[in-house]
């Protein structure tokens, strides 16, 4: 089975809040105060595509659409000892969902045939989790969300997916190729690649292509929706001590005080 792997890089979700800082003017997160990483639904997903290989074999191609140093998570998941990687180079700081639909559709049209592409359930920043489906629609392939897990059907050419519900299980059975959205589960938590592995990575070729080689336009990046306003919301608290000689008096004036508050909300 020929599996593809759609991954994003972002800033490190665990950054401490002091180190967070947002750019007003470009509406967008600063970077270079934080590390970035693979987002944790991409890995959940490129962990179930490697369990699958391990149990009934195939390809894996991971597959992001970023600048230069997005490399970086392609690197991590040949080093998990996926097959091939490609990377989209795509000049956009903070693409909408749509472009990045759009971008990769593109290039996994340009790789040829697949049976399966796994997709986070969401990215860690902005959280939007439209992109798989925009995915499915580019592709005009079905789309199940918020997969657990596939396995292979009975009847060749379909695979099972299973994810789970507030009111228990659901199973769906679907002709390939189609496109999953992968959430976490206690299953296909990431592993960790091992060193020479990581070493050999970086001996690996990437196939990189960029917008135009795809008939994208740059340009359209931004086109679905715009980011009005982003800000990191300001808590401002007062404190005020009571004194008083005795508990006594201070409780009274504790009490005259609150008085005067509430008559002046």
């Amino acid at each position: 089975m020929n599996i593809i792997v759609c991954i994003k890089q972002i800033l490190d979700p665990e950054i401490p809040s002091r180190d967070f800082r947002v750019d007003s003017v470009h509406r967008q997160a600063e970077r270079g105060g934080a590390n970035l990483v693979t987002n944790i639904f991409c890995e959940n997903a490129l962990e179930t595509a490697l369990q699958f290989r391990e149990a009934h074999g195939g390809k894996i191609t991971v597959i992001t659409c970023g600048n230069e140093g997005t490399e970086e998570v392609l690197r991590k998941a040949l080093a998990l000892r996926a097959d091939d990687a490609v990377l989209i180079q795509s000049p956009a700081e903070n693409p909408d969902p749509l472009f990045v639909a759009r971008a990769l559709a593109a290039g996994i049209r340009k790789l040829g045939s697949f049976d399966v592409v796994l997709v986070g359930r969401e990215s860690g920043d902005w959280g939007a989790g439209q992109t798989g489906g925009l995915l499915a629609e580019e592709l005009g392939t079905p789309c199940v969300s918020f997969a657990e897990t596939f396995e292979p059907a009975a009847e060749p050419g379909k695979v099972t997916v299973k994810r789970q519900t507030d009111g228990g299980w659901e199973q769906f059975e679907s002709a390939t190729p189609l496109v999953i959205t992968i959430t976490n589960h206690e299953k296909n938590v990431p592993r960790i690649p091992k060193t020479r592995d990581v070493m050999q990575s970086y001996r690996k070729t990437l196939t990189q292509w960029n917008l135009s080689e795809l008939g994208i336009d740059p340009l359209s990046s931004g086109s679905y929706y715009q980011v009005a306003e982003l800000f990191v919301p300001r808590k401002e608290t007062q404190c005020e001590f009571i004194s008083g000689d005795t508990l006594e008096a201070k409780i009274e004036t504790f009490a005259e005080r609150v008085t005067e508050i509430m008559r002046s909300i």
